[in-house]
């Protein structure tokens, strides 16, 4: 081997040990399911980040966290799940599902679990089962961004009732519930 060689294989091994390092830091503060499982709490003394609900169909979003910072815009249904990723006084920044934030006023949000049926698909109806296996039988189908309440997961699945429907959902079919999550 002759030394640009020998220079580049050592670059390239010291670049691949750099990155498996990153990448382990990464699992670390990501957790296997892609969001923060940091450990951390809020000033209220809860997890960050952590998912709620709104409590009324009318629910103003501002750009800062005050009454004084202008409304970004406005949920109109009552029971959308929301993330809160952080907290500072009274108020709490959240992320919807398209991944959009701003503040919303604790008293407007509720500690119930609700979620949304697989808003990312674009078309095609979500399955909802008597118990959490896919052979257990069919009860209803669901579409696309329907809101559901939660009752219990388990890490992969979760029981679900929307309108006197109740049964068992792919957790991973649900924005409102973290991947492995229990509960």
């Amino acid at each position: 081997m002759i030394v640009s060689e020998f220079l580049n294989a050592k670059l390239l091994s010291g670049m691949a040990l750099r990155l498996g390092l990153v990448a382990g830091l990464l699992i670390l503060v990501l957790g296997e399911s892609g969001f923060a499982q940091t450990g951390r709490t809020g000033p209220s003394g809860l997890p960050l980040p952590r998912f709620v609900s709104l409590k009324s169909d009318k629910v103003n979003v501002r750009v800062g966290p005050s009454r004084d910072h202008d409304i970004a815009w406005t949920f109109v249904k009552e029971g959308l799940p929301v993330e809160i990723i952080q907290e500072f006084d009274n108020w709490r920044r959240i992320r919807d599902h398209e991944g959009s934030d701003g503040w919303i006023f604790h008293k407007l949000l509720s500690g119930r679990r609700t979620g949304l049926v697989d808003p990312t698909r674009e078309s095609g109806l979500v399955s909802v089962y008597k118990q959490d296996s896919k052979s257990s039988g069919l009860v209803a189908w669901l579409e696309p961004k329907v809101v559901v309440n939660v009752s219990k997961c388990d890490g992969t699945w979760c029981r679900i009732d929307v309108q006197g429907v109740n049964g068992w959902m792919a957790q991973a079919e649900i924005f409102g519930v973290y991947p492995n999550e229990k509960f």
